[in-house]
């Protein structure tokens, strides 16, 4: 906790907002969609997804692939707890769905499912998308399926799997996925194999989504490789999340941007 409150301090310290971008690509990304304040009607469908599962006292056994948690001592979860501690937050969520409706991808994938939170976001975002998500534990997994058909998300593809297996196979060979969003394993080596894995699949209108780049030290030493790769040439860090693309017509620029 300590270490991402120095984070925070060094980041507030360095962070600007619209005002100091030079990018036009990012000026009209910031104003025209995380600054954004009209209200959504997806919003209210957001809040009903979330709150339902707050309302849920159900336990399942959690099977943990990723870097561990800091909030849960056992893998015996509560799905309210797990809703409210460990899913994307409403702020995040709604944020999410703008930058899907922004973008418009028509072939996302997100890397961790959880609860399907954001994965609700990202079908909201938009409906004719074909989505691709990932989670490697069964019983989280299915709780998210079970939400995801209740709410009536039908663009939107579980696959039970461990990632990096995944990642691997010759599942990636034909796609190209214009939005990605990490959020399986909060660790250097995990985050950094995704990346090189997916890399094949960029195009000039690609967006990844990072989460929790300030997590740790080691997901701050992973971000800095990801944006120093010659292929990335934006990358915004919103203390939350990182984001990169991949435009071969913009220089090279790192943004620290306030939201």
């Amino acid at each position: 906790m300590l270490f991402q409150i120095k984070s925070y301090l060094k980041f507030l310290w360095h962070s600007k907002n619209e005002h100091a971008v030079h990018s036009p690509f990012v000026f009209n990304l910031l104003t025209k969609c995380f600054y954004d304040k009209k209200f959504n009607s997806e919003y209210i469908v957001l809040k009903n997804y979330r709150n339902e599962l707050l309302q849920n006292k159900n336990t399942i056994n959690v099977t943990d692939f990723g870097a561990g948690s800091r909030v849960f001592k056992s893998n015996s979860r509560q799905i309210a707890q797990i809703a409210k501690t460990a899913g994307i937050s409403p702020k995040r969520a709604e944020l999410l769905f703008r930058i899907t409706n922004y973008f418009k991808p028509e072939n996302i994938l997100e890397i961790g499912t959880s609860l399907g939170l954001a994965t609700s976001s990202l079908s909201l975002g938009n409906p004719k998308a074909s989505i691709t998500t990932l989670e490697g534990c069964p019983e989280t997994a299915k709780q998210a399926q079970l939400q995801l058909q209740k709410f009536n998300f039908k663009n939107v593809n579980s696959i039970v799997t461990e990632f990096n297996s995944y990642l691997k196979t010759d599942n990636l060979k034909s796609e190209n996925y214009q939005l990605i969003y990490f959020d399986g394993n909060h660790s250097k080596k995990a985050t950094l194999e995704y990346f090189e894995l997916l890399l094949p699949t960029i195009t000039n209108q690609t967006v990844w989504i990072f989460d929790d780049i300030h997590w740790s030290a080691e997901m701050e030493e992973a971000w800095e490789i990801i944006k120093n790769n010659p292929k990335v040439t934006v990358s915004i860090d919103t203390f939350q999340w990182g984001l990169v693309f991949f435009r071969y017509e913009q220089p090279k620029q790192h943004f620290i941007i306030r939201i």
